[in-house]
């Protein structure tokens, strides 16, 4: 029974070890190529390890006006729509969390936010209706649309069944309002869940990009994500001045392109550890109900 334990570990942790490894190795090369030159970047002999190091990509991109400006856009969406997420979260998922005999139109309302998972209005109709309201070319247009995100819901109302009832039987028996029983007792002791879902919403804020091209008919109102893939997918080398263009001279597309790459997951990536403890904790209990 010892050897086949200690086999599965083996096994179990060197299967962990080869996804974490496909996870990061793509990450370590966009690096390397960021820190290379573009002669070799462009002959591929950059591997793991930048080759003929050289910080042009980053001097590059740092003197573009539009990637700070995508930037500070990409910022301002996460500061206004990550407490918005939140917030809304809150407010639905504590009463679908009711039972049915506490709030009868429970499984009536759950069902239309569960609907909106399986099905969506197309894409036509969304754009039609963000335009109706005159949220083009807005930060709301990237941030209101979203504003509900039901697979939190899910989560954070299975978390709030897990509550312990007596707490808020107590708070009823002290003339505590739902209102207040939310805020002073299901709010604070969900904060696991809540830092993981802070997460999942700043993650796909920052991510997003097809909205953002959609969306905004003027470039420099694209958050970050939506910028840089105009740079992966054409590169737009108009209004560049003769300092730029010199720059330029000293880079390569792929190097260029890698640089931005890495600096527009450098975000994220530096505020992953600082939420990571309540990660997996907040997935287990908001997902299971006991």
């Amino acid at each position: 029974m010892k050897k086949h334990f200690d086999g599965f570990s083996v096994l179990n942790t060197s299967f962990l070890i080869l996804v974490s490894l496909i996870c990061v190795l793509p990450l370590i090369h966009i690096i390397a190529v960021s820190f290379s030159s573009s002669t070799a970047a462009a002959t591929g002999q950059v591997k793991l390890w930048p080759v003929d190091f050289t910080l042009a990509s980053y001097n590059y991109t740092a003197s573009r006006a539009a990637f700070w400006q995508s930037m500070l856009v990409s910022l301002k969406r996460i500061a206004i729509g990550t407490p918005l997420n939140l917030l809304l979260t809150i407010l639905v998922a504590y009463p679908l969390s009711k039972s049915t005999g506490s709030f009868r139109l429970r499984v009536v309302y759950a069902w239309i936010f569960f609907m909106t998972m399986l099905f969506h209005g197309g894409l036509i109709p969304w754009y039609s209706t963000i335009k109706q309201y005159n949220l083009l070319d807005t930060i709301w247009a990237l941030v209101l649309p979203g504003a509900v995100p039901v697979f939190s819901v899910v989560l954070l109302l299975n978390f709030f069944r897990e509550v312990p009832k007596e707490l808020e039987e107590a708070a009823f028996i002290d003339g505590a309002s739902h209102w207040t029983t939310l805020w002073n007792i299901y709010v604070p002791v969900s904060k696991p869940a809540l830092a993981t879902l802070a997460l999942f919403s700043m993650v796909d804020h920052w991510n997003s990009w097809f909205d953002g091209l959609l969306l905004m008919g003027d470039p420099r109102h694209y958050p970050l994500q939506s910028y840089i893939q105009t740079i992966v997918i054409q590169q737009n080398l108009s209004n560049m001045s003769r300092d730029e263009a010199l720059n330029l001279a000293l880079i390569s597309d792929r190097t260029l392109k890698a640089s931005q790459i890495f600096l527009g997951s450098l975000p994220i990536i530096a505020a992953y550890p600082f939420l990571q403890k309540y990660f997996v904790k907040g997935i287990v209990l908001g997902s299971v109900k006991g």
